[in-house]
């Protein structure tokens, strides 16, 4: 069936514009095809290739290539002869590196797509993709964002889900036109300030990570959508301490020594404890810092201002985010952690 597929194809000649062999069980890319010079579109996913063939090279009027679900290992060196390609699928495989120099010739490349393959790291060369407008790399071990990636100034959606990154590159500011940002389930602790520049993204998901805090100015994004369920800051409830003076009083400054101490089990205080009932009284009502775990009795200091998002976001049905009103804290957060940032809190 597939023989006699080529076979048709081959009788057109320069006028061939579409082939597809999806699923024919094909364990090599026919040489045949660098027989067809005026080629459009290529399709062979769900095959058994795992690797092009040199005549590929030949298909420099090809838009549309798709690979997926083969057993490819890397985005081959060939891809720099496709100088007209637009749209490349490449998701599925086994794809761990890049080729030295199969970024090269992809300068009207828009659409990539990498989903579900083995990387780990993507190389300075990419870029060179200039005209990219859609990069998707699901399903993949992504340790970083190389500073690279921020420069493709055309990109206006990005998937960056399922991997292992940790942070985001303050370079993020770069991408002016970045409608759609999803980099749900990974490890990120931190969104950069920077982040704050995307005045056109309007779809952000960061459900899964480790965020606490969100930078000053993010609740004047203008999304539409917003996805950040299963972060550890929405899974307790904020405690708001009563306005006083900024000086802590003695009481505080002692109940909070005896406190800590006491969890460390010196034996010491904990004698002294069965001396001084009022001690206990006071320390019995200590309530615990929602965003460093530390201990207070009346007092925080200011730290974090929890604010409600716009009503016009979308967010996540099993996520109810509500007002808060300014939310100070302790003072492990106030020497470690910027009084103007603000987050929100699921309460």
């Amino acid at each position: 069936m597939t023989e006699r597929l080529l076979i048709k194809a081959l009788s057109g000649g320069k006028n061939t514009k579409i082939i597809t062999l999806n699923g024919k069980k094909i364990t090599k890319m026919p040489s045949a095809l660098g027989k067809l010079p005026g080629l459009k579109t290529l399709a062979l996913q769900n095959n058994l290739i795992p690797k092009v063939c040199p005549e590929l090279c030949n298909l420099t009027q090809l838009t549309t290539l798709n690979l997926g679900n083969n057993l490819l290992e890397e985005v081959p060196e060939e891809m720099k002869y496709l100088v007209s390609l637009k749209n490349l699928h490449l998701s599925g495989n086994r794809i761990c590196r890049f080729s030295p120099g199969a970024c090269d010739g992809l300068q009207n490349l828009i659409l990539l797509n990498l989903n579900n393959n083995h990387l780990t790291q993507l190389p300075q060369e990419v870029s060179r993709l200039k005209s990219l407008t859609n990069m998707s790399i699901n399903y993949n071990q992504l340790a970083s964002i190389p500073r690279e990636l921020c420069f493709l100034e055309n990109l206006s959606e990005l998937q960056l889900n399922y991997n292992q990154l940790i942070c985001i590159p303050e370079e993020i500011k770069f991408l002016k036109k970045l409608q759609k940002l999803l980099l749900a389930r990974n490890n990120i602790g931190v969104l950069p300030k920077e982040l704050c520049d995307l005045k056109k993204l309007r779809i952000l998901d960061i459900a899964g990570n480790i965020i606490q805090i969100f930078p000053s100015g993010f609740q004047d994004l203008k999304l539409r959508e917003f996805y950040c369920e299963g972060n550890p800051l929405f899974l307790q409830r904020p405690e708001i301490a009563k306005h006083q003076e900024n000086i802590w009083s003695l009481q505080e400054i002692t109940s909070r020594f005896v406190i800590n101490h006491l969890a460390e089990n010196n034996p010491f205080l904990m004698d002294a404890m069965e001396w001084y009932p009022e001690i206990r009284s006071i320390i019995s009502q200590r309530k615990t810092c929602a965003i460093c775990g530390q201990y207070f009795i009346t007092v925080w200091l200011e730290c974090v201002q929890f604010v409600p998002p716009p009503k016009d976001w979308k967010i996540s049905k099993n996520l109810q985010l509500v007002p808060v009103q300014v939310l100070v804290c302790s003072y492990k957060c106030f020497t470690q952690r910027d009084p103007n940032l603000f987050g929100i809190a699921r309460v």
